[in-house]
């Protein structure tokens, strides 16, 4: 991209052209590549072949774009040179934004929560109105401040504002936790999407696509990633506009998708209600019934239950030897033995979740709340209607309260906006910002209804004999994202008993909708494009942290710019390859993950930075203990509900859910906490005032 140099107005106007020119090639480029691969699909080049192609050659952009951008320079490292133009910064903090969460799962959250979500889940308007009303805390409250004081990272601000030691310490180790969380989910949506179009283990397509986010970060830090995210957008915001207008055509004849859906919303709620009449459905809701009945029976006595198991098993295994059946149904029962839980405590583990997963999917519409009901339950239903009700309303209003102030405090967001010229382009950038989001925010819930409306009218109903063959590859990439099984044995598909993973609906929107494999290509190519971009920006604010505010401002070490600028790549070389790891052992979905990292934003920064901003009272101490009181708070709700520590002492632990909330929304208790703790403790540290001098007279 096209380096601006100091001038006048006349030279920035030839700067800012210039770049429109470059923008318009680029976007021509990529539609004169989809019009060719559409060709060559049509000439008989094999789908083996297109995502390969489309993974290639999206990711060898990226990096000769960071290739060109590489540099040493500190200001152009870590600031992109403060002279970003408002509209690309916009450009590029959306496709920031736009991360695997909001591109992959978001529909998918939409599709499985409806708007309002259930007792237990937030409704996936929760995440529309929590993110995009964060960035008017950010426009209001946050960015334009920042910029004004020319800084380079969030801890810096604590060091300036605060002075000593802690404040930096804590924003740095706060803004390493916070991003981490983030970036291992962003990692885990890349090797999905690398794993479907090469079709490679997943842990292989984790490596593949970690190799384009090193070569954008690595070499040339904020200045190449602010222009590898602008054309990262381009190709995203293709991604996600082709599908959704193409439904919205095919069903309604209109491609403008958020302007139509709508119809299709009262013809959801008719389906529901054929679905709920449905005898067929009834019989599946009956077998998922009967399986966690089974599990709870094996649940009350588990080391007998598996060894009964184990023998029914080595049974089979006689029985069909003894029949000389075919080889595979002997390897099929081997393996089945096998997968049996090794003790009695890993069986009571998975059995307890299979037992919940097969009760949940004994409620009608296969646990799905109806997708237009305002919320769960019902105010002037029966006691447990009413509890619902409350339940769902407070966890929809949490997740939103979390997820507006994490956005204001996530630290490789506020980062971008140190990249503008001046405050008033600070400003200028958040508006542009909103702009490129919403282009694809107002699309998010029509593409969810669009596709449920394609499954419950063209999916369900269908012979299982004639699957379509994507359901299969997708099944076989990871069964937690697409399962379906003939629960009730008519041969026919059943809504019950189809399992669509929250991340994998907008990644087969294309399949589904019946279009050529080019857009499947496209569409993953977008979401890698979304976990590209994220990833380029957290890794660097991790590895700034790490190097800037903890390695060099803790001690007395002495370093040239360049030299923390080469250590600052190889830290962010070792923190990618952690990452990595620990996204191969699937900790969970994506949308958990990227919420839980959004409390720990929230709690730790938000109420501390804003008073500093606007209270001259908040003194070091109560900025300290507001961060420490906040984070400690939402770490400890958030560890309490994780499965692998339920193993230490019940007392160490929270008590259950505190008034319902989920655990995801962990900052609605640690938002509150920081800011009594840092306006308290301020209060209380105050320096006295000043007494007035008298002066003696001789």
């Amino acid at each position: 991209m096209a380096e601006r140099k100091p001038g006048s107005v006349d030279g920035d106007r030839a700067y800012l052209w210039r770049l429109h020119r470059i923008l318009a090639l680029y976007v021509a480029g990529v539609l004169g590549f989809l019009a060719l691969m559409t060709w060559a699909e049509r000439q008989g080049l094999s789908r083996h072949w297109i995502g390969p192609i489309f993974l290639f050659l999206t990711v060898m952009v990226y990096a000769g774009i960071g290739v060109y951008g590489r540099t040493t320079d500190p200001e152009d490292y870590y600031v992109a040179g403060r002279r970003i133009p408002p509209m690309y910064n916009g450009m590029a903090t959306a496709a920031d934004w736009m991360s695997a969460a909001s591109f992959i799962s978001l529909s998918g959250a939409l599709y499985l929560q409806g708007f309002s979500g259930t007792p237990g889940q937030a409704g996936g308007l929760a995440y529309l109105l929590g993110w995009t009303g964060g960035f008017c805390l950010v426009a209001m409250l946050i960015a334009p401040h920042l910029r004004a004081m020319k800084l380079y990272t969030v801890p810096d601000f604590f060091h300036v504002r605060f002075g000593g030691r802690w404040p930096r310490v804590i924003a740095a180790l706060a803004a390493v936790l916070c991003s981490f969380t983030y970036v291992v989910a962003q990692i885990y949506g890349v090797g999905l999407i690398a794993s479907r179009l090469t079709g490679v283990q997943f842990e292989i397509g984790i490596m593949l696509g970690l190799g384009g986010v090193l070569l954008c970060s690595f070499l040339g830090g904020m200045r190449a990633i602010t222009w590898t995210q602008v054309a990262q957008y381009v190709v995203l915001l293709l991604a996600f506009m082709i599908p959704v207008s193409w439904l919205a055509y095919k069903q309604l004849g209109n491609p403008l998708a958020p302007l139509v859906y709508g119809e299709q919303i009262s013809k959801i709620a008719d389906l529901e209600a054929q679905l709920l009449d449905s005898p067929a459905e009834h019989q599946v809701v009956q077998a998922y019934l009967q399986r966690a009945k089974d599990f709870e029976a094996r649940l009350q006595n588990v080391e007998v239950s598996l060894e009964r198991e184990r023998e029914k098993g080595r049974e089979r295994i006689r029985a069909l030897r003894a029949q000389n059946a075919d080889v595979g149904l002997i390897v099929s029962a081997s393996r089945e033995l096998a997968a049996l839980p090794r003790d009695a405590a890993s069986a009571r583990e998975r059995w307890t979740r299979e037992m919940r997963e097969n009760y949940e999917r004994a409620r009608p519409l296969g646990g799905l709340p109806a997708h237009s009901q305002a919320y769960a339950g019902d105010p002037d239903g029966t006691p447990d209607e009413q509890r619902d009700y409350e339940l769902a309303r407070r966890n929809f209003l949490a997740l939103m309260f979390c997820l507006m102030v994490g956005t204001a405090g996530l630290p490789h967001l506020l980062t971008r906006y140190y990249t503008s010229p001046s405050v008033s382009a600070a400003r200028a950038s958040v508006g542009w910002s909103l702009f490129f989001i919403a282009l694809l925010y107002l699309s998010a819930p029509a593409l969810a209804v669009l596709v449920k409306f394609e499954v419950m009218q063209n999916l369900v109903g269908s012979s299982f004999e004639a699957l379509p063959t994507w359901m299969a590859q997708w099944a076989r990439v990871d069964s937690s994202l697409l399962s379906v099984e003939d629960v009730n044995g008519d041969g026919l598909i059943q809504f019950g008993e189809i399992r669509l993973g929250a991340d994998l609906i907008m990644l087969a929107t294309p399949e589904l909708g019946g279009l050529p494999y080019v857009v499947s290509g496209l569409v993953a190519a977008g979401g890698l494009a979304a976990a590209l971009s994220t990833a380029d920006g957290l890794l660097l604010t991790i590895s700034n942290a790490l190097v800037r505010d903890l390695y060099f401002q803790g001690s007395r070490r002495q370093a040239s710019p360049e030299q923390r600028v080469i250590l600052t790549k190889f830290t962010l070389l070792a923190v990618a390859l952690s990452a990595a790891f620990v996204a191969a052992l699937k900790p969970s979905e994506i949308l958990p993950m990227v919420s839980a990292s959004f409390s720990l934003a929230a709690s730790a920064f938000v109420p501390a930075m804003v008073l500093g901003i606007f209270w001259r009272g908040t003194t070091r101490q109560g900025a300290v203990a507001g961060m420490l009181g906040g984070l400690a708070v939402t770490v400890y709700y958030l560890l309490s509900h994780v499965p692998a520590v339920q193993v230490l002492p019940r007392w160490l632990l929270a008590d259950g859910l505190w008034f319902g909330i989920q655990p995801i929304s962990a900052g609605v208790f640690g938002v509150p906490c920081g800011l009594l703790l840092t306006l308290v403790v301020s209060w209380i540290t105050r320096p006295a005032p000043a007494l007035p001098r008298i002066r003696s007279e001789m």
